[in-house]
């Protein structure tokens, strides 16, 4: 399993909420949603061996050394963050934080130091893949988060107008892998 491969399996997840755009990226990718299916059995079989690296170990194994490596304060606990570039989604890395001891504490999608966020005025402006977690809180704060659908997924609840000039209405944001996949009104059921 490489690189590529770990692309798929981030793209398995995202197809519950945009199957297109994962046809799209596999097709990119030259892959097959078998490949697909099959390299995320393989990343899940991996993920629960016993005998498989733990950690960041377990991504460097799969994506190689990490392009950057830095600690971070986190209250009165120093992270560490370690990020991989990602093809499909350029000005995006992977980053896989984990605490002293080296348990991983979040693993998803950020955007790059210098990569310039898209300017967020309205939902309208939030098009799937647009954007990560971070763009959209800082964006639309103060946004709060929420629990998650499924491992891998966040959701924010923020107020944005729908288009320029219309009044903040309260809206609910889903991610996979802290790239935006749909944006919905939060009395939406």
């Amino acid at each position: 399993m490489g690189p590529r491969e770990f692309q798929l399996v981030l793209l398995r997840r995202m197809a519950d909420f945009q199957p297109e755009l994962v046809e799209d990226a596999v097709r990119s990718l030259g892959s097959s949603r078998t490949e697909m299916r099959e390299a995320n059995r393989r990343w899940q079989a991996m993920a629960h061996s016993a005998r498989a690296p733990r950690g960041a170990r377990r991504y460097a194994a799969v994506l190689g050394p990490a392009a950057s490596v830095r600690d971070r304060a986190v209250g009165d606990l120093t992270c560490r963050s370690h990020r991989w570039p990602v093809a499909l989604w350029p000005g995006l890395s992977f980053e896989v934080v984990t605490v002293p001891g080296g348990a991983v504490v979040q693993e998803w999608l950020v955007r790059d130091a210098g990569s310039a966020p898209p300017h967020l005025r309205t939902t309208a402006d939030l098009l799937p893949w647009s954007c990560v977690v971070d763009d959209v809180a800082r964006a639309f704060g103060p946004a709060r988060p929420l629990e998650g659908t499924a491992p891998s997924r966040w959701r924010l609840s923020f107020d944005a107008p729908e288009h320029p000039g219309a009044p903040p209405r309260s809206h609910v944001a889903d991610f996979t892998w802290g790239l935006l996949q749909q944006v919905t009104p939060a009395d939406t059921p």
